[in-house]
């Protein structure tokens, strides 16, 4: 254990696509949560632990809030309630658009009503001019009072320093939540099923991601220090399944290349990965499957 005295829970909330996970990957400064440009990338809420000199930072990177079509949904929503509700402050991460969309609306009422200390941290503003990013102030600033406005580029890293500062603010005295060495609390067999599901996001087509899960059967460190992992990527239709295995094998080959490649990244070790595709019909509505997934209570 180090020299840390305080920790400060934060929560990273926002509709799909503002950058939650960027941002959080930014802070962090190690890859905890998977990026895509797809909506709804996130379905779990994902820690990402970073010390600073005395203070620790758990950031909750929760899905995005969307309006919910499956049992799937559902459950990525009440994920991101329960997170607003049990944190020391909320970061409310927008795009720098001077109007409020309704998601961004709930999630104010959300943090008013837990009357939880707030930032509101506006993303992406290395697309903007200084005179809109000013419209955009203007308009959150008038919605609620939040204890800090800070603009940043989650992508280029810009103003990270200036959002750590103000988190900092609502930290508490006490011992440190989690020890040195840990970047996040997910076990490694969701790391792995997560970042196969990364690569299958960024090279499917658009309709094709949504109903994929990546249930791990198998991973274990040989006597030569190979890791060997066997992972089954399940879909919900047969026609999805061709699109997934490619021509001649060629989709699910690229895929194993470019997992296996941050897998051995993330496990410090050469990894053996075998990948299967199976598929079960409409698991986002079925409980079981998505239990089996991890994306339901106990």
């Amino acid at each position: 254990m180090g020299n840390i005295t305080k920790s400060a829970v934060i929560s990273i909330v926002g509709r799909p696509n503002v950058g939650k996970s960027t941002l959080t990957n930014r802070l962090v400064g190690r890859k905890v949560a998977i990026v895509s440009n797809k909506p709804q990338t996130t379905r779990t809420r994902i820690t990402g632990i970073l010390n600073r000199e005395d203070c620790q930072f758990v950031f909750l990177d929760t899905p995005g809030l969307h309006k919910p079509r499956s049992r799937l949904g559902d459950f990525m929503v009440k994920v991101v309630n329960e997170t607003v509700a049990d944190v020391d402050a909320a970061a409310l991460l927008v795009e720098p658009v001077a109007n409020i969309g309704p998601a961004e609306e709930s999630l104010i009422q959300k943090i008013k009503e837990g009357g939880i200390p707030s930032v509101l941290v506006i993303n992406k503003i290395d697309t903007v001019r200084k005179d809109e990013l000013l419209a955009v102030i203007a308009a959150y600033s008038q919605a609620h009072a939040f204890d800090a406005i800070i603009p940043v580029s989650a992508r280029k890293g810009d103003g990270l320093d200036e959002l750590l500062d103000e988190f900092e603010k609502f930290a508490l005295e006490g011992p440190q939540l989690f020890p040195d060495d840990m970047v996040s609390d997910q076990p490694e067999r969701q790391m792995v099923a997560e970042t196969i599901r990364e690569k299958l996001l960024y090279l499917l087509q658009r309709e094709v991601p949504h109903g994929v899960a990546v249930g791990i059967e198998q991973m274990k460190a040989r006597e030569d220090g190979l890791v060997s992992i066997h992972a089954t990527i399940y879909c919900e239709k047969n026609s999805h399944k061709g699109i997934i295995i490619g021509k001649n094998g060629a989709m699910l080959k690229k895929t194993g290349e470019l997992a296996r490649q941050d897998i051995e990244r993330q496990l410090g070790a050469k990894v053996f990965l075998d990948l299967w595709v199976k598929v079960k019909e409409d698991w986002r509505n079925n409980e079981y499957q998505m239990r089996n997934f991890g994306y339901e209570d106990e």
